[in-house]
């Protein structure tokens, strides 16, 4: 198994609909087999799985791939070989890959799905980003919200069933992103906005423009 070493591209520094970033995507040169992977990261809470759902929806219904479900109470970050294991490597032969699926509930595996070798596979959650996965990735974004923000607006989702899970969990991912950022190899910043996002040059992108992304309309000239 190894990653194609093509240059990336990225999107251009004009403002775009959702519709045409995600056609910007699918120009991308596949970075994992046929499929170009893309990655969206960020702190837990930061809005990562709405945004995805929302591209992959403009991308006509592109699979997206959940860390949520990859990893587990007792592996939180340490999902990585799983990973490579059961999808990276099927998709980069060109078939389908399957993966198990962790019940957060139940606390253990449950089942398992598919996941096609398409022309692009999102795949989001906290760690998309990792030093192990960025050679498979055709480009990597970042939801741009503070972690004390986002960890925030987790903890007010989840509510009181979830407080010890938090507290657990906070300070595992500071330790993860400590060890292995991602920040500082992402092409694109995504912010949301009152109506959709802007998608900005990030630290990774030799861009020095930004790329600015709604949902079905332009945004205005302030975010």
């Amino acid at each position: 198994m190894s990653p194609h070493h093509r240059p990336r591209r990225h999107p251009g520094p004009r403002t775009l609909t959702l519709d045409e970033y995600a056609d910007r995507l699918r120009r991308l040169p596949p970075s994992c087999g046929p499929v170009r992977l893309v990655g969206v990261d960020g702190h837990a809470g930061s809005g990562k799985s709405t945004f995805a759902a929302r591209l992959a929806r403009a991308l006509g219904g592109a699979p997206v791939l959940r860390l949520d479900d990859i990893a587990s109470h007792e592996a939180l970050f340490a999902w990585t070989g799983r990973l490579l294991d059961q999808v990276v490597e099927p998709l980069a032969r060109g078939e389908r890959a399957h993966y198990e699926t962790y019940d957060w509930v139940a606390r253990h595996f449950t089942g398992s799905r598919e996941l096609p070798p398409a022309e692009v596979v999102l795949i989001e959650g906290v760690g998309a980003g990792r030093r192990t996965l960025r050679p498979f990735l055709a480009t990597l974004a970042w939801m741009d919200l503070p972690s004390e923000k986002a960890w925030a607006r987790g903890r007010a989702r989840d509510g009181a069933p979830q407080r010890a899970f938090w507290d657990r969990w906070i300070p595992a991912e500071r330790k993860h992103f400590a060890w292995d950022p991602s920040w500082p190899f992402a092409e694109q910043v995504v912010r949301e906005c009152p109506e959709g996002y802007e998608v900005l040059a990030g630290p990774g992108e030799a861009e020095t423009q930004a790329s600015a992304v709604t949902h079905r309309e332009e945004l205005p000239a302030a975010c």
